[in-house]
């Protein structure tokens, strides 16, 4: 079998980022994947005649060429050309307020325009909002300065040019909302992007929270015109473009050590060796059962004896192909976040069971591009999100249709009770993916796509001071949702590239 200075295995964004970064480096890469396409959730699949997203709503950080934020650079950088359909509003959220009066909100993206709206639903609200957005923009500005030095940034230059992100670094959003004395229908308003991050405001860290919202608001989001498929396969095809090899239907089966450096991987195609290995795979499946246990550093058996990393979001999504446009359903909207309160704490408890859970985010893809579908028809999806495998860890086979049949069920009669719209009639496709599926697709645990909870001591400002003690076994570096930069398609990304900057520096100095 050929040597390679890199392998990765897994073709997630992180791992086809981290494939990419050592390519343009000059390094001779691998990437494996189990499956027959790229991509993990970045990818697509068919039912009839619609090909569906299975993951992505909208992606932050791409910008317009004028103006191109990070995820938009970076494809860039790579030499990788994605046609993007830009997002035209932010959200639309219909719930309640916690003061228990109706909510049905339509937020604009742009910040002019997102404050000037907020001022309409919630007068008086301009200041704090305002003094908001600023305090985004300069914690968000100091995060990408603190990232692009792997070790580490110059505390000096973030006291002169970043005080705020010292001071509010520690803080949880919530804690920050009422210190800014923002009123309480504005941060219901505020709060509607915490779902995309799976922790609730009360533990959710206000610094992971400006890296998403200010990105979403400032820049606008995007979709890839050809689903996020469309990112995976121009990826890989750049990578072979730079010398760099993929194997598909190839499998790792465990790492292989030299003394106590990793030095290559054993596959299902045969054994390969390389001076680097980064592996797109759950901490757990790495640990626990790809490599031999005196080489598992004792953090990490720690944490895994004492359960002290919780598991993110399970996902659930149902996605449907309807046989008439979505102007003649009445759907205007390209995202509608449907909820039973405002309080998160409370709709995150609410998700631990099917019969609780009433949060669902309604897209449809036609809004952005309306040749997301045939000519004359549309496509929506619903997902929700479960913080545990109650109903589905003891479910007999033979009623496992029926629960994912109930949970779609509720999603439906919640949009035509809120939403007005009513989608059954005109059901040609449809497609239910549960935890359980995301879990056989993807390989992830419990089908929890989102890898680890980013909350309190486990949130992304400790897990980049951690990047020694999380990456301690030399030759070694798992990436992706679990790791730096947490959950979402930019930040695995975002992830893939540091982590394969910071192990490229390492192995020029000799310490990799």
């Amino acid at each position: 079998m050929p040597k390679y200075d890199v392998v990765v295995v897994g073709s997630g964004c992180a791992g086809l980022a981290a494939s990419l970064e050592c390519a343009l480096a000059g390094k001779k890469v691998l990437l494996i994947e189990q499956h027959n396409i790229p991509g993990g959730c970045a990818t697509s699949f068919r039912r009839g005649r619609f090909e569906f997203e299975p993951s992505l709503h909208e992606m932050c950080g791409v910008g317009t060429p004028e103006n191109p934020g990070s995820v938009r650079r970076q494809m860039e950088r790579y030499g990788v050309k994605i046609d993007w359909c830009p997002v035209e509003d932010c959200f639309r959220i219909i719930s309640k307020f916690s003061d228990g009066s109706p909510m049905d909100v339509t937020m604009p993206a742009g910040v002019d325009n997102f404050i000037n709206k907020m001022e309409e639903y919630v007068p008086g609200s301009r200041p704090s909002v305002t003094e908001l957005f600023e305090l985004l923009d300069e914690v968000d500005k100091g995060i990408n300065y603190a990232g692009k030095d792997p070790n580490g940034a110059d505390v000096k230059v973030l006291i002169q040019n970043y005080p705020n992100l010292l001071r509010v670094g520690i803080y949880n959003c919530k804690a920050v909302f009422d210190a800014m004395h923002i009123p309480q229908k504005a941060q219901d308003i505020l709060y509607t992007y915490w779902s995309y991050l799976g922790v609730d405001m009360e533990k959710l860290s206000f610094v992971h929270y400006c890296c998403m919202v200010n990105n979403y608001i400032r820049l606008g989001a995007a979709i890839p015109t050809h689903t996020s498929h469309e990112i995976s396969v121009a990826m890989v095809e750049r990578l072979r473009e730079l010398g760099g090899d993929a194997w598909f239907n190839c499998r790792a089966k465990r790492f292989l050590f030299r003394g106590n450096r990793c030095c290559g991987v054993e596959t299902t195609m045969g054994t390969v060796e390389a001076e680097l290995v980064f592996a797109n795979i759950n901490p757990d499946i790495i640990y626990g059962k790809m490599m031999p246990s005196d080489r598992i550093p004792l953090r990490e058996k720690k944490l895994s004896a004492a359960r002290n990393r919780q598991f993110g979001a399970r996902m659930f999504t149902a996605y449907f192909g309807l046989n008439k446009t979505a102007e003649e359903l009445g759907i205007h909207d390209y995202s509608i976040f449907l909820s039973g309160t405002c309080d998160s704490v409370k709709e995150y408890k609410s998700m631990e069971r099917v019969d609780t859970n009433e949060f669902s985010i309604f897209l449809c893809y036609n809004i952005a591009n309306p040749q997301a579908s045939p000519e004359g028809t549309s496509m929506v999806s619903f997902t929700t999100m479960f913080h545990t495998t109650e109903d589905w860890d003891d479910l007999p086979m033979e009623q496992y249709v029926a629960l994912k049949e109930k949970m779609t069920d509720k999603f439906l009669d919640t949009l035509k009770e809120k939403a007005g719209i009513d989608i059954r009639p005109y059901i040609e496709e449809v497609s239910i993916a549960s935890p359980w599926t995301f879990a056989r697709y993807l390989g992830v645990p419990e089908g929890s796509v989102y890898g680890y909870l980013t909350q309190d001591w486990d949130d992304i400002i400790s897990r980049s001071m951690m990047i020694d003690k999380d990456y301690a076994v030399p030759g070694l570096y798992p990436i992706g949702t679990s790791g730096i930069r947490g959950d979402g398609y930019s930040s695995a990304y975002q992830c893939g590239s540091l982590i394969a900057e910071t192990a490229l520096q390492r192995l020029a100095g000799g310490n990799a």
